[in-house]
């Protein structure tokens, strides 16, 4: 069942509740400011078009943080309120609390077109997906947007429950639908040679996802933290490397799983006696007792390399190595170029790979850069996330 188009929906006149991901980062001492804005840029486009639309009242929730269901000043979203009203040269007001009759008072006022929530994680009811406030919610728009894909994962009032209230009037963000359609294609008709690179550190973490990669892809390169269980698995040794008997044995799982020889791990590695020490080169698939590996090696590069070349689909989640530190950014850095050179349809998901995508130069070459980090990695793995299905189905 697909997603309505928010640019199919008649606006006009109505006022608007949408569910935003504003969860930002912010600077630690007052006066907090937020250190990176990409998630509220993300939303500005739909915002604005349901501006165009003729939307009378646009009244904008999201979370920040983990406040615990009561108030807490530095989890306010008054920096964000800042922000919006800067980039989109209007007003932006800010309610004192979730629900409160002061809201509904605004809505009122001829004036006010942008009204803020203050935190949805200032009130209990939000991680408990509560009805009460989902109702309350819901009284302060005649159409319900869902553009908070990063939460879409979380059964929460805002993002879930309040779907019960509009049958037939929620819609998509386009931020939202962008993202459902771009992992919707890896799962449902993959163009072939589809080829998934997974990195990262604990296989436990992805257990999920590479099960389904196994299915779904020809080649599953495997780099970074990742590789080092599967390595110890097949006997090799792995020195000080990060790798725990869970993650050996859950390795040994997939391995023995992999009847079509799809895992490739990389073929040498560079090194450090410590975390972060002087890089030393590696060229074997074993690592000595004294060293630990930060990065994947120039043979490994060519041979990830040459199957990414092949690919008309692709999937990367997890870096190749420790990419902020430049001596071991390489392997990294050339999944991200390589990536880039291909005419293959191409996704990025996960917190690391995306801001290493973006560190690369690299993001607007590839086809989607998802803004879910877990979120993009739980559709991949259920087909579904209960947002997006409240979305749906209406709950």
């Amino acid at each position: 069942m697909h997603l309505k188009s928010l640019q199919d929906a008649d606006l006009k006149g109505k006022k608007i509740i949408a569910r935003f991901d504003f969860n930002v980062p912010l600077t630690k001492t007052e006066p907090r400011t937020i250190t990176d804005a990409s998630r509220i840029d993300l939303a500005i486009p739909t915002i604005q078009l349901l501006l165009e639309k003729g939307a009378t009242k646009i009244v904008m929730m999201s979370h920040l943080g983990r406040p615990d269901g009561h108030p807490d000043p530095k989890y306010s979203l008054e920096p964000v309120a800042s922000y919006l009203a800067q980039k989109l040269g209007m007003d932006v007001i800010l309610s004192e609390s979730p629900v409160d009759n002061g809201v509904k008072n605004l809505l009122l006022l001829p004036e006010t077109k942008l009204v803020l929530l203050e935190n949805v994680r200032f009130h209990p009811g939000e991680e408990k997906n509560d009805m009460e406030l989902a109702e309350k919610l819901a009284q302060y728009g005649d159409i319900y947007v869902n553009d908070a894909f990063g939460a879409a994962h979380r059964k929460h009032a805002s993002t879930y429950a309040i779907n019960a209230f509009f049958k037939n009037r929620a819609y998509p963000g386009l931020l939202m639908k962008k993202e459902i359609d771009s992992l919707g294609a890896l799962l449902e008709k993959p163009a072939k040679p589809f080829v998934a690179i997974i990195g990262g550190a604990k296989v436990s973490d992805k257990i999920k996802t590479i099960e389904k990669m196994l299915v779904l892809v020809d080649t599953l390169l495997i780099g970074g933290a990742m590789a080092y269980p599967f390595l110890k698995a097949k006997g090799y040794d792995v020195g000080k490397s990060l790798c725990s008997d869970e993650d050996v044995a859950l390795a040994k799982q997939l391995l023995t799983a992999d009847r079509g020889g799809k895992i490739q791990l990389p073929k040498d590695h560079v090194t450090a006696v410590e975390f972060g020490g002087a890089p030393l080169p590696c060229p074997g698939q074993s690592i000595p007792a004294d060293q630990l590996g930060l990065d994947i090696g120039p043979l490994t590069i060519k041979a990830f390399a040459d199957h990414i070349r092949t690919a008309k689909t692709i999937f990367w989640n997890g870096p190749m190595g420790l990419f902020e530190n430049k001596d071991f950014a390489k392997g990294t850095m050339a999944m991200a170029h390589t990536i880039a050179e291909t005419k293959a349809f191409s996704v990025v998901g996960g917190g690391d790979s995306v801001a290493a995508v973006h560190a690369s130069g690299e993001a607007e070459k590839f086809s989607h850069v998802s803004t879910g980090g877990g979120a993009s990695l739980e559709y991949i793995e259920r087909g579904e996330l209960p947002g997006v299905q409240a979305l749906r189905l209406g709950v």
